[in-house]
């Protein structure tokens, strides 16, 4: 929360925002929107993207289940974060056309053709937003690797601050 850069990052907050780090994504005055205020992804992605800091400086507005017209927050975002667990919740209809949408979303549905009955899907309607978004990560296999490599990042600085 302070932005002390010798402090653990939550790994999947860090995960996503090295994703838009690498990708060379305009993060300073970007409006930002995430969906899900959890504990473990919506705020503290909140708190990384609104720091005075390099690669930071955005608007963030947080969007959880009581707010209102979520579609119409979104549509504005040029940075859609989607982290609230519910199965394909965002369409097309609610992305601003050329807009980053990182789904951080798990979750099974049924599905009887599968081995075990179910798939995993993401937070994204990924076939009806990937042709309006100008990147999107697909799930499952987007975050969740840079979910590790954060988590293996903070446990090698844990290491050495031991050492």
């Amino acid at each position: 929360m302070l932005g002390d850069p010798t402090g653990f990052v939550p790994c999947t907050p860090a995960g996503v925002h090295e994703l838009l780090i690498r990708t060379g994504t305009s993060i300073a005055g970007a409006e930002v929107v995430i969906l899900g205020r959890g504990n473990i992804v919506g705020k503290p992605m909140a708190s990384l993207l609104i720091q005075k800091a390099p690669h930071a400086d955005a608007t963030v507005t947080l969007c959880h289940s009581r707010t209102r017209d979520i579609a119409a927050h979104c549509r504005r975002a040029d940075i859609l974060i989607a982290a609230m667990g519910v199965p394909e919740f965002v369409r097309a209809d609610m992305v601003k056309p050329g807009a980053v949408v990182i789904d951080v979303g798990v979750n099974r549905v049924a599905d009887p053709t599968a081995r075990n009955g179910y798939r995993l899907v993401g937070d994204v309607h990924f076939a009806t937003v990937q042709p309006l978004a100008g990147r999107i990560t697909p799930n499952p296999g987007g975050v969740g690797p840079m979910t590790i490599a954060l988590l293996m990042r903070n446990t090698v600085r844990a290491a050495e601050q031991q050492a």
